[in-house]
């Protein structure tokens, strides 16, 4: 029998969503002068571990949450102050877009706006010392393993995993058992792809009605630069070259380039997961990308500091799940309510936690046990500002898919520049980015420049400045349903994809004198979930490893 605690709520996951909804249920506690317990658990070794983002972020939910931020030192130190969006035609030609042709949406000065380049990653470590100061029991290092349900149904809480357990299944020296964490209430703020979060929406149907999700996976590297070069606030986006050729492994995706403070600056390439050829590698991309000459006048000189991977949940509007169930809630990008057409989600991401936190502490106060199913939260995302920017961007990424950048990106100018996103119509895209592969003697091979050491980099050195460790005597965390299919199935169909689509070489297909055989190389998995979403076969499922395993992101 596990040892249990009971709090009044129990979030999972200290990300935007999950540290805003602990710090407004405890300042409504404050206020009210009432008793309550609320736990955070975070599988990170530290909060902001494993915290990826680009990441420009919008101030508006953090005003909200801490009007006084500013004077409480939150690190929200570089407003941006110049805005760039370029087209590449080519490895060597750009083209710089005019301001007045861009999707208003995609703006990041003028027009009032309030904007910052941020480590998100430092923004969590800041709102985990605000929540821990107002209360909040904040548990890094412990993973949330499994749902635990009441008997009528209704989430109970979450079990975090055994530490300890040896790769055979057996409990070694330094085993330890999980614990139960029992709540009124359960936030799950997992993410984009979160596995408790993809269980509960398959378990209450959470989907029914929405379209199909879709994804992209976001490459960062973290770069000091000549300090000559640096322009504190300068934000740089773009499409085109190399994805989007025109070519016959034509995908969709952007990339960034962000100024940081002290000389620093963040790049990255955006990949959508509905690409179609199984030869294409989005690391590959994005370090062959770093050459082209608009961002290596950025780059050249410099050195590379950090590197992740992480999933992005984009279906938007359209793709929202229903985020209530009994006894819980998802929030933030594990119900995926990030707007794509901005390329931001954290500011939604809180405003979903805040939003949930008011809901949570008004059942709780009451003692209504009729509102288990927290439908006031409904009403009250329904009612916000957060959910009339998804309806208005609600169109942006089926454009995009439908009809690809170009004439993708006139609709959306037309739909947010002139109709300020009240088209009277909605676009749809209903195929799962899985399914979008085509068989790999049906595309041609892409043949990807050896990097060079100063501009590209290979995938281990990669990971190694990742700080991604696990603990190797444990468990695999990637589950094979079927461990035939990559070798039966996958590799003839689609030259196993699984190889080129994980950023981190955790899979490898290994040629031996009785044949291929698929190898997981699971201690370097940087927990981006991609493998999950893209996997054509629907075979690999992502679960959490031991606690405290996975990246350890500085400054990301």
């Amino acid at each position: 029998m596990r040892e249990s605690m009971e709090f009044d709520v129990v979030i999972v996951g200290a990300g935007p969503a999950g540290l805003s909804a602990a710090c407004r249920l405890m300042q409504q506690a404050r206020e009210k002068e009432q008793e309550l317990t609320v736990c955070v658990v975070e599988k990170g070794s530290e909060v902001g571990a494993h915290i990826l983002s680009g990441a420009v972020i919008e101030s508006r939910a953090m005003d909200e949450l801490f009007p006084d931020w500013k004077e409480m030192g939150a690190p929200l130190n570089t407003p941006v102050t110049a805005d760039e969006v370029y087209l590449f035609k080519s490895d060597t030609a750009a083209k710089k877009v005019p301001n007045a042709l861009i999707p208003k949406t995609m703006h990041n000065t003028g027009h009032g706006l309030n904007n910052y380049v941020v480590s998100l990653g430092n923004v969590c470590r800041w709102l985990a010392e605000q929540a821990e100061s107002l209360g909040v029991e904040v548990f890094p290092g412990f993973a949330a393993a499994e749902v635990l349900f009441n008997d009528d149904g209704s989430v109970k809480g979450v079990a975090t995993g055994d530490m300890g357990i040896t790769a055979a299944g057996e409990q070694g020296p330094n085993y330890m058992e999980g614990m139960e964490l029992h709540a009124k209430y359960t936030l799950f703020a997992e993410g984009c792809r979160g596995h408790l979060g993809k269980l509960l929406i398959e378990k209450f149907q959470l989907d029914i009605h929405a379209d199909t999700q879709h994804y992209g996976v976001g490459l960062k590297e973290l770069w000091n630069i000549d300090p000559g070069k640096h322009r504190p606030g300068l934000v740089i986006h773009g499409s085109g070259w190399p994805l989007n050729t025109g070519g016959s492994y034509d995908t969709t995706g952007g990339f960034f380039l962000y100024h940081l403070e002290n000389n620093q600056v963040v790049v990255g390439l955006i990949v959508d997961l509905n690409y179609t050829n199984p030869w294409l590698s989005p690391f590959d991309e994005f370090q062959r990308m770093k050459h082209h000459p608009v961002l290596a006048d950025h780059l050249a000189g410099g050195n590379r500091v950090a590197y992740g991977a992480r999933a992005i949940t984009k279906g938007g509007f359209n793709a929202l799940p229903k985020m209530t169930f009994p006894g819980g809630l998802l929030i933030g990008c594990n119900a995926g309510t990030l707007n794509f057409s901005k390329i931001k989600g954290t500011h939604t991401a809180m405003k979903s936690g805040m939003l949930a936190a008011e809901a949570v502490f008004e059942a709780i106060t009451a003692g209504d046990k009729s509102s288990k199913e927290l439908s006031s939260f409904n009403d009250k995302f329904k009612d916000s500002w957060a959910y009339d920017e998804l309806f208005r961007s609600r169109n942006f990424g089926p454009a995009m898919h439908k009809f690809g950048p170009i004439l993708g990106g006139a609709f959306n100018f037309v739909d947010q520049n002139i109709f300020a996103g009240k088209l009277p119509i909605t676009l749809h895209d209903e195929k799962a980015d899985y399914a979008q592969l085509k068989p790999a003697d049906q595309c041609p091979k892409v043949d990807y420049p050896k990097p060079d050491g100063r501009l590209s980099f290979d995938k281990l050195s990669s990971v190694f400045i990742s700080n991604t460790n696990h603990e190797e005597d444990q468990p695999c965390h990637l589950k094979l349903k079927d461990a035939s299919i990559p070798i039966a199935q996958n590799l003839p169909l689609y030259a196993e994809p699984a190889q080129r689509y994980c950023p981190a070489g955790v899979y490898e297909v290994i040629e031996e004198g009785s044949g291929p055989r698929f190898q997981i190389n699971a201690q370097n998995c940087v927990h981006c979930k991609t493998c999950d979403i893209k996997d054509p076969a629907q075979n690999i499922t992502w679960v959490v490893p031991e606690g405290a395993g996975g990246p350890n992101y500085p400054n990301m």
